[in-house]
């Protein structure tokens, strides 16, 4: 059962053995490097359909567009989209109101760029910075959008390896500034200054560090994930612990989000990293059920998608008083370390 917790709440700390690949959004050879979408065939002798159904499994690729929801955070949607020798530039044409998207777009879910966008072109240096060129009505968007609208692009676009900057043109001419609340661009803006983001508690701006962290959202029966990036104390030394915390403090009380952790939730160890694999050891709060000694599955998942968003973590460990034996909601061994979806809210984990 979630809860909403507000920011500042007792900490909960969680013992974590899962293994997690990092935020895995390859390159433009990433549609080729990712499994193909799930083909739901249809009953026998209705060969023709089937036949139809691969045909267009077999045409399209999974990528990652991130979204505006009911809420308007910006949110990682997977959407299996006609396979293109453009990439860059196809995920930007999506992310268009009004635009291609428009017909499969999830119920509460929103494109970014104001309507008649035109992405005119997509080029990536060979230092991973993509300049992203769009036509005038680029600038058509509301002041209170332009973090969001930029956020957007820049998390769809660093979803291939070959991207990790991102700059902007209007009609080919640089853009140093976002033309309307004038947001910094200068040589680009990266994952690394966040998304969804929150100041948190800290006050010392100079003296803190950033912690991008998963809650989750619901809306109607539909279930999410939502990246936030969240003010913390500096802690140069253990930021993993410093993550954990704040997974256990839980979402901010105006965001809507919820969380599946308790209050009473302890990290009895400092956690270890080992070879990309981050060890941590619970009390046994961080259970779900004690006597079988099960784990919440939205638990599991913001622990291993928050500290895998840290470069040193590609897996994560989950111990209870030190043992292993832990299952998931559907009572299944958890008998790795558990890696990181490739792509975020697939309905698959």
């Amino acid at each position: 059962m979630y809860k909403k917790m507000r920011a500042g709440a007792p900490l909960l700390l969680l013992s974590v053995s899962m293994l997690m690949a990092g935020c895995g959004l390859g390159g433009e050879k990433a549609g080729n490097e990712l499994d193909p979408p799930k083909v739901n065939y249809v009953k026998e002798g209705k060969s023709l359909d089937k036949e139809t159904t691969a045909k267009a499994t077999k045409n399209s690729v999974k990528r990652q567009l991130f979204l505006l929801d009911s809420n308007g955070l910006v949110v990682p949607q997977m959407m299996n989209l006609p396979k293109s020798g453009t990439a860059a530039k196809q995920v930007l044409e999506y992310l268009v109101k009004d635009g291609p998207v428009s017909n499969i777009l999830p119920n509460g879910f929103q494109a970014v760029l104001p309507p008649d966008t035109q992405v005119l072109d997509v080029v990536v240096g060979k230092d991973g910075t993509a300049t992203a060129n769009f036509s005038k009505e680029f600038k058509e968007y509301r002041g209170q959008d332009e973090q969001r609208l930029l956020q957007s692009i820049t998390f769809t676009l660093t979803q291939f390896d070959s991207i990790k900057n991102v700059k902007i043109q209007i009609d080919g001419k640089n853009q140093d500034v976002m033309p309307v609340n004038h947001t910094p661009i200068n040589d680009g803006v990266s994952r690394a200054d966040g998304i969804n983001i929150e100041n948190g508690d800290v006050v010392d701006m100079t003296g803190s560090d950033t912690a991008t962290l998963y809650f989750v959202a619901e809306n109607g029966t539909q279930e999410y994930y939502v990246p936030v990036t969240r003010r913390v104390a500096k802690n140069d030394s253990d930021k993993i612990t410093a993550a954990v915390q704040e997974l256990i403090q839980g979402p901010g009380e105006q965001s809507r989000l919820l969380t599946g952790f308790r209050n009473d939730v302890k990290l009895l160890d400092a956690p270890v990293v080992k070879n990309g694999v981050a060890t941590l050891n619970f009390n046994k709060a961080i259970l779900d059920n004690k006597s079988e000694n099960t784990i919440d599955d939205t638990v599991l998942k913001s622990i291993v998608l928050s500290l895998t968003e840290l470069n040193d973590v590609k897996k994560v460990a989950i111990h209870v008083n030190g043992k292993t034996k832990l299952k998931s909601e559907d009572g299944k061994s958890i008998t790795a370390p558990v890696s990181r979806p490739a792509i975020v809210n697939t309905g698959e984990f």
